[in-house]
């Protein structure tokens, strides 16, 4: 029996889905921990692609139970349109196959205006949200006045926490923003509708944990975004409203953490970030175009072209740290075949002072340039490859300077898209070769 917990070393978009996915066939549970349907996982199986915002990845495994934990804040209608969705596609979803935490937080109408008037109001110092009042619900969750999926099954509650809120969120809106008021009984007609629908998926995810546990069962937690979109770890204020570190598998689905065996880091072989914020290795050249079109960088939950820019070993290396990662899962590596020079940002520079760890004022890290270690790139296509040594002798040696600098070794190394086109060089279920 493992429990592996897979996270982003950057700022998301590192390729999580795709690791979830494969590690899926090891697990007999895969649990979501944290985030929202801001963050999107993108798979591509037997050539189909499918985007997944809420329902852990691996759920394209039929013999897998997929759960949503109580560190989730989740959209009904988001999950839903997800779930007949797959329907739609032939992909069996019932309450055998997926669970919602009866503790998760739902979030309403209101969060979602309540972000985009925020947003909209900040104009040029807008921080990049995406709208779907994540922030908002986890920001009446620490309030104590947010709504969760039990209350989906007890109407009174829901229509007084429902009533209760909107008076005050109703002000906010009108008196600050200028914003039309939201309808009570819209809202509440439309959830009563939502609860007859969700009401069979909501479950105690702690407790089924727990029982899988004492079964031996192998189990896989997923995050959402990144280490440095981290609300306490990350480049604050340019960070998401929960805490993407392996810390909060546990915090998020209710296990303690002596109960966690495994940590994979996902480590995108270059750089991307979306939204706005500090990002020192970022390239505004034909180079970061390149990255950007050959590695098809856009936002799978936004549509937004990402930022681009060689990798940052020191962002990874804390991440590694702050997360205390034990294998280091190596993605995109084929998006660098055919550069003749790859770079490798090892520290940086700061009036003229060398840094080794990132510094907390973004003052600083705004003004900081990147030290480059240069190494040979490789033009073979490096697609078929299925075990290391299959990989060119430079694409080798990238990937053992990630390791080396870092610290920790790599058990996975994606080279091309699709499910298999990947190198399992371990397995952190059972740390051998498989």
């Amino acid at each position: 029996m493992a429990n592996v917990v897979v996270i982003g070393t950057q700022w998301g978009d590192e390729g999580k889905g795709k690791v979830v996915d494969l590690l899926t066939a090891h697990a007999s549970r895969v649990v979501r921990f944290q985030g929202g349907n801001n963050a999107g996982h993108t798979l591509v199986v037997h050539g189909e692609r499918s985007i997944f915002h809420l329902i852990p990845s691996g759920i394209l495994y039929p013999d897998t139970r997929c759960l949503i934990g109580n560190g989730v804040v989740v959209d009904p209608e988001v999950l839903l349109e997800e779930i007949n969705g797959l329907l739609d596609r032939g992909i069996a979803i019932n309450p055998e196959r997926l669970g919602l935490s009866e503790r998760a937080h739902l979030i309403m109408p209101y969060h979602k205006a309540i972000d985009i008037a925020r947003e909209e109001a900040k104009g040029k110092a807008k921080i990049g949200t995406t709208g779907r009042g994540i922030g908002p619900c986890y920001e009446d969750k620490v309030a104590r006045v947010g709504v969760r999926a039990i209350d989906l099954t007890e109407p009174d509650i829901l229509k007084e926490k429902v009533r209760a809120n909107l008076s005050e969120k109703n002000f906010y809106l009108t008196k600050l923003f200028g914003c039309e008021p939201l309808d009570y009984q819209t809202i509440v007609e439309r959830y009563l509708s939502l609860s007859h629908e969700l009401s069979p998926f909501i479950v105690d995810v702690s407790t089924e944990l727990d029982e899988a546990m004492r079964r031996k069962e192998n189990i896989l937690f997923e995050g959402a975004q990144g280490t440095h979109l981290d609300v306490d770890h990350g480049t604050y204020p340019f960070v998401t409203s929960s805490n993407p570190v392996a810390a909060n598998a546990c915090i998020g689905t209710g296990i303690g953490p002596k109960r966690l065996d495994s940590i994979v880091g996902i480590v995108k072989a270059y750089s991307t970030r979306v939204g706005a914020g500090p990002f020192v290795s970022e390239l505004i050249d034909e180079t970061g175009n390149y990255l950007q079109e050959r590695g098809q960088e856009f936002g799978a939950t936004t549509g937004r072209r990402r930022r681009c820019g060689w990798l940052d070993l020191v962002v990874v290396r804390y991440s590694a740290r702050i997360n205390g990662v034990s294998h280091l899962a190596i993605t995109k590596l084929d998006v660098l075949t055919g550069m003749d020079r790859v770079n490798l940002c090892i520290a940086y520079e700061y009036q003229g002072e060398r840094l080794e760890n990132i510094p907390a004022k973004l003052s600083i890290l705004s003004s900081c340039s990147p030290v480059y270690e240069e190494m040979d790139g490789w033009r073979e296509d490096i697609s078929g490859a299925r075990s290391f040594g299959e990989l060119p002798r430079n694409a080798q040696a990238y990937v053992r300077r990630i390791e080396d600098y870092v610290g920790v070794p790599a058990c996975i190394v994606s080279v091309g898209s699709g499910r298999e086109e990947t190198i399992l060089c371990e397995n952190p279920f059972s740390d051998t070769i498989p």
